[in-house]
């Protein structure tokens, strides 16, 4: 590995995953000594932001965990090997599993933004344990989003912003926080065309804000009340799209009924709006050819999150937005990260409800700190930090003191392994075969498989081999199959080994469970460049072409759904940069589309919250607590908290807490002073920054701040310390 050469990967630090191009150097050849956009990649093109330039703090950062570590009696750890690590950790599951049943061990995480395949591995380990309930950050963020997608479609919908007249941006700021492709270069181009219109609904003045045509600058979490509003306007005022609706939805005349006495001027007043400001919006998008609509976390993390989401999509198919150029589509997908949506289970203890089978965060503590018969007793912690990301940091961190095991995997010593008993280190994403579900474009979808670029450090491994060793301590690994799997691939060829293993699945339930460590153990050993934690792709390539024959087609992969499937497993192992693995028009998206080809309008769960809105947002200023705080904006020099070495950051290295010229004056103080923040759940000191970009009433701090340093310090507020 020459210093000169570029080696193709993929950054991981939002869902983007651009692809990129590194040059390595250092100590040992170890260091990410230059990057650059991928221009062969076919979504990003060769774009890139600044703050992948930070990725060797990642790939070389501090708490890096090198072996498996053990728990002592004294509270600190050794270090163990790891057959030891895996018997002991199996034989403790195990013993949980066999005295209370394995649906007490939970299980959290399974990757983050650039890393989605130990999730797939994972899942023999916790059927071996007989583990049902799970949970990951996207519990916290998107399933209230996933639940009316799959109400209203059926399915998960995306918006079409390359070809759209409209642009809404609902709580996002695209220019830190992407989403779309190239985000920077589109926004830049479409703030500049006379024929496109962009909305954004922020109460900061963003970036994108400042772009914006029309920016609806609520007060913080109102938005439900701008969103009522809009949809009151499309019905009273008959501004809707009639005969579209009729045609393709259910339940107008419900909604007719719901929107048609909502007091337009009321809620927008209660959004700190006035009418004309929102009839400008609803204008827009009812004239526009094409509107797509991206809502994100500044409204998924806040009040009324399930509604909102239920409310902006009201906004767009009552105009006709969707299954046309420009507007919301369903994308291809190899595998559904969303799932379905829809909610059949409850947790065991606080009965919430179970979306896209993951447990909603904010319930997991009161599932473990409580003398309830089924709560959750052991936790497998994969390649996430509930500690420092869930609300409430310090009762998480109780829950996992009181739990019989907690078992974590990672690459790092973070707040949540140093609560574990068993720490397991993993490779980096560059030090392993890695890839995310995170692909939604249209209309050319791709996938990328990133190749490792250094060895991994010390005695990590990668999460497929750390779970193929966890189901054999076990003695859940079927042996026989096994070498009989890897005799038919030597011996006679994939096509054999395929039909065996298929009927040894057809056969047996617990083979379709382990299947992605069997395929690990067999497959895996004879992909080309090693590329082993690629096994797991092969069935879901199967699944896909089984379920889009035509979309494989259009994108050139020739033959029956067998042979595309095939194909196109070949071509995933043998890309550098990615490969295009559906091609899909507009027809699909009506296609795709659940319940029947309708789109369900009436979700009668959130007919019935809108009763909630009459009585008016709260009113703050009479409050013990005063401010609104936003714990958690995006800024240039924030990332998730893959990034533990603060030396990436070039400014605002302490996340500064922004408040307004109004409140600065009223509370006397200014830029650079430091100031407590004080909330029902905790307390912190921040540093200052007085910016008019914040409306009065209104305080802000950043992510990837608060992580604990090794002499106890900290770096920054960490957000969830406040709530």
């Amino acid at each position: 590995m020459s210093n000169d050469e570029w080696m193709t990967s993929a950054c991981i630090l939002c869902e983007l995953n651009c692809g990129i191009k590194v040059q390595a150097g250092g100590e040992n050849n170890r260091e990410i000594v230059r990057i650059r956009g991928d221009e062969d990649h076919p979504a990003s093109k060769g774009y890139l932001c600044q703050k992948a330039s930070g990725l060797n703090h990642y790939q070389n950062g501090k708490d890096r965990i090198t072996s498996p570590l053990r728990r002592k009696p004294d509270g600190s750890f050794e270090e163990i090997d790891w057959d030891t690590a895996t018997r002991e950790i199996m034989e403790r599951f195990t013993a949980i599993r066999d005295t209370h049943g394995g649906d007490k061990i939970f299980y959290y995480g399974g990757g983050g933004q650039g890393n989605h395949l130990p999730g797939a591995y994972s899942s023999a380990t916790r059927s071996v344990l007989g583990s049902v309930y799970r949970s990951s950050a996207l519990a916290q963020e998107k399933t209230g989003e996933f639940w009316v997608n799959g109400q209203m479609f059926g399915s998960m919908v995306k918006g079409d912003f390359h070809h759209c007249d409209v642009a809404f941006f609902l709580g996002k700021n695209p220019w830190h926080t992407h989403g779309i492709p190239r985000a920077r270069v589109f926004l830049r181009d479409f703030a500049k065309d006379p024929s496109k219109t962009m909305i954004v609904v922020d109460p900061v003045v963003t970036e994108t804000a400042k772009m914006a045509d029309i920016h609806l600058r609520v007060k913080p979490g109102t938005d439900a009340w701008m969103l009522a509003a809009m949809v009151a306007m499309l019905v009273q005022d008959e501004r809707y799209a009639a005969a579209w609706v009729d045609e393709h939805t259910q339940g107008i005349e419900d909604i007719r009924k719901a929107f048609g006495s909502i007091s337009i001027a009321e809620y927008c007043s209660h959004a700190g709006l006035t009418v004309a400001e929102v009839r400008a919006a609803v204008d827009a998008i009812a004239n526009a050819k094409g509107m797509a609509m991206f809502e994100d976390l500044g409204v998924q993390m806040n009040h009324h999150s399930t509604l909102i989401s239920y409310l902006e999509k009201l906004v767009w198919v009552l105009c006709g937005h969707f299954g046309k150029e420009g507007a919301q589509y369903v994308p291809a997908y190899l595998q559904n990260i969303a799932g379905s949506g829809r909610s059949s289970r409850k947790t065991p203890v606080v009965k919430a409800p179970i979306i896209s089978g993951m447990v909603p965060c904010n319930v997991i503590a009161d599932e473990i700190l409580t003398d309830h018969p089924d709560r959750y007793r052991a936790m497998l912690v994969e390649s996430a930090n509930p500690v420092h990301s869930l609300a409430d940091s310090n009762r998480m961190r109780e829950a996992l003191r009181s739990m019989e095991l907690v078992v974590a995997i990672d690459i790092a010593m973070t707040e949540t392994a140093r609560e574990a008993d068993y720490v397991l280190p993993a490779s980096t994403q560059f030090e392993k075969w890695e890839a995310t579900f995170f692909n939604f474009e249209f209309p050319d979808n791709y996938f990328h498989l990133r190749k490792p670029l250094f060895e991994p450090l010390g005695e990590s491994l990668s999460e497929a081999e750390i779970h193929a060793r966890l189901v054999e301590a076990a003695g859940a690994m079927p042996t026989a199959l096994v070498d009989e799997l890897r005799g038919l691939l030597k011996e006679d060829g994939r096509a054999a080994f395929r039909d065996r293993f298929m009927q040894a699945v057809a056969e047996d339930g617990m083979v379709a469970k382990l299947a992605p460590v069997i395929l690990y153990r067999t497959l895996g050993e004879v992909l080309p460049k090693g590329a082993k934690e690629g096994a797991v792709m092969w069935p879901l390539t199967m699944g896909f072409a089984m379920r889009d024959s035509e979309s494989l087609a259009r994108a050139g992969y020739e033959g029956d759904p067998m042979t595309q499937a095939e194909t196109l497993f070949d071509a995933i192992i043998a890309g550098h940069s990615g490969v295009v693995f559906s091609r899909d028009d507009m027809q699909t998206a009506w296609d795709r589309l659940g319940n029947e080809g309708q789109i369900q309008l009436v979700l009668p769960s959130l007919l019935a919250e809108l009763s909630v809105l009459e009585a008016g947002p709260v009113n703050r200023s009479n409050t013990e607590f005063p401010f609104a705080l936003s714990a958690g904006e995006r800024r240039d020099y924030t990332a998730n908290t893959i990034y533990r070495d603060f030396g990436w950051r070039r400014k605002d290295p302490d996340g500064s807490l922004r408040i307004s010229p109004e409140d600065a004056a009223t509370i006397g103080i200014e830029t650079g002073d430091q100031a407590r923040i004080t909330t029902l759940v905790g307390s912190a000191l921040a540093r200052v920054e007085v910016t008019d970009r914040m409306m009065p009433g209104h305080a802000s701090i950043p992510n990837g701040f608060g992580l604990d340093n090794d002499d106890g310090t900290r770096s920054g507020v960490a957000p969830n310390e406040l709530t």
